[in-house]
């Protein structure tokens, strides 16, 4: 963001600091009986941004916020800017000396500041209006635009206590992008266990069946058009947002790079999570864990691919235990978010036949990624080592396609080696150097070059 874009929006977000606080005072001030200018805090004028281009203003426009939203959204942002405002709600009760209940409100372990809640929204809103309570109350939970996209969310409170008391806060992509107008994109962490995936290469550069590559680009003409799809008013009737398709075939096929060029082709992010190194040992943990990855995707036009899909999709348990009754619970979860999810999804496995036939019905796209035949091996080779790299007169590829049924990936492992064998050197790469790099991949399958030529042999 450029200085004048952060100095105009700075100046729309202090505005709308100055709104909040005199809603707060004048709700503090009505609460408890003192003289006020107003009678309802519906009375005090928002700022005007009709004609402000701000990345705030702009997004407060093109959401469609209402008063009662837009008081929110400012709420949710002050602890992340200006946390001393929110020091009103520190009032203690002298009667009880303790903090009065209604304000609701939290401290966090190292943020000293006063953390909203639900309960003080509703305060703020409502102050001891029981009907305007329950009407404020269901719009939040059922109408409001921030809360059902999951711009704002609510936390999870214990079972016995009051819903609405657990802390309300802004997602943190949120938070950047109303103050830096770029929406962040979050690293894989323990609390985020996805990570962005991006390639280089180029539709070209995928080596796959027309018929194969015809089903990709279904995909895509749903990516390239699926607003003007679902904005039909006759197709919106039959057809659900999103897009469910399963990538199966051996590793190294070409899944995972389709899924990359979808999303370059596309402009589109895609964040990959690998479900086998997810599914937690302990109980319950994993829709934790996948819950904060599907709520950050839900406004960002990701795509979602998922590793190892059979990791969370094989054929489901008998509930003999509890344990195998907390599996399928998370089964069931992961499906719901996946058929909920209004953007693109792509579930990855080597093995089709491990996926449950329950979940199959509910993809748009199967497509099968096979081992390269010898013509397409022969084009991978030629493809992966057609660098500025000096190549000896030696090598062969159409004889390596014919001898090693092998996948792309395993060709640019190999192509790893060779280049740094051939610096190592300071020589040109040489056909003993792929036979040493093929060695070594075969090796972690424990095969040896010969058992691979015979096996590549019976095939053809």
């Amino acid at each position: 963001m450029e200085s004048s874009d952060i100095l105009a929006n700075s100046h729309t977000i202090n505005a709308e600091l100055a709104w909040l606080k005199l809603v707060i005072d004048t709700r503090f001030k009505l609460y408890f009986k003192k003289y006020c200018d107003y009678e309802d805090i519906n009375e005090i004028e928002q700022p005007d941004i009709t004609k402000d281009q701000s990345y705030y203003s702009q997004f407060i426009i093109e959401h469609g916020l209402n008063n009662l939203d837009r008081l929110i959204l400012i709420l949710t942002l002050t602890p992340h800017i200006q946390p001393h405002i929110l020091d009103y709600f520190f009032l203690r009760n002298s009667s009880y000396d303790r903090d009065f209940t209604e304000f609701g409100g939290t401290k966090a372990k190292n943020h000293s500041g006063f953390l909203p809640t639900g309960e003080t929204i509703l305060f703020l809103l409502t102050g001891d209006n029981l009907f305007e309570r329950i009407r404020v109350q269901t719009y939040l939970l059922h109408e409001s635009i921030l809360f059902r996209n999951k711009i704002i969310q609510i936390g999870i409170s214990s079972i016995e206590e009051p819903f609405l008391s657990a802390p309300i806060f802004l997602t943190p992509d949120y938070v950047s992008y109303l103050t830096t107008g770029e929406l962040s994109k979050p690293n894989f962490s323990p609390d985020f266990p996805a990570s962005l995936v991006y390639t280089p290469m180029d539709w070209d550069d995928l080596v796959v069946d027309y018929q194969i590559m015809s089903e990709i680009m279904e995909i895509k003409a749903w990516i390239d058009n699926a607003n003007n799809i679902l904005n039909d008013p006759h197709l919106k009737k039959y057809l659900k947002p999103g897009y469910r398709a399963l990538f199966y075939g051996p590793p190294g096929t070409g899944k995972t790079l389709t899924a990359s060029l979808l999303g370059r082709s596309t402009n589109l992010d895609v964040y990959k999570v690998d479900l086998s190194m997810l599914v937690s040992k302990y109980i319950g943990e994993t829709e934790k864990n996948l819950g904060r990855v599907f709520d950050m995707a839900q406004n960002r036009q990701w795509i979602l691919f998922f590793d190892e899909a059979d990791a969370l999709f094989s054929k489901r348990t008998e509930t003999a235990s509890s344990n195998d009754r907390y599996a399928n619970q998370e089964v069931a979860y992961l499906l719901q978010r996946i058929e909920e999810f209004p953007g693109v999804i792509i579930l990855a496995t080597n093995l089709k036949d491990n996926i449950d036939s329950a979940f199959i019905r509910r993809f748009q796209s199967i497509i099968y990624f096979p081992t390269p035949n010898i013509n397409k091996r022969t084009k991978l080779w030629k493809q992966a080592f057609n660098g500025s790299y000096e190549l000896h007169k030696d090598i062969n590829f159409e004889l390596l396609a014919e001898k090693y049924d092998i996948s792309g990936g395993v060709i640019i492992n190999v192509l790893r080696y060779c280049i740094l064998s051939a610096m190592q050197h300071k020589r040109a790469i040489r056909q003993d150097d792929i036979l040493t790099g093929l060695k070594k991949e075969f090796y972690k399958e424990g095969k040896t070059l010969e058992q691979v030529e015979k096996e590549t042999e019976r095939k053809n």
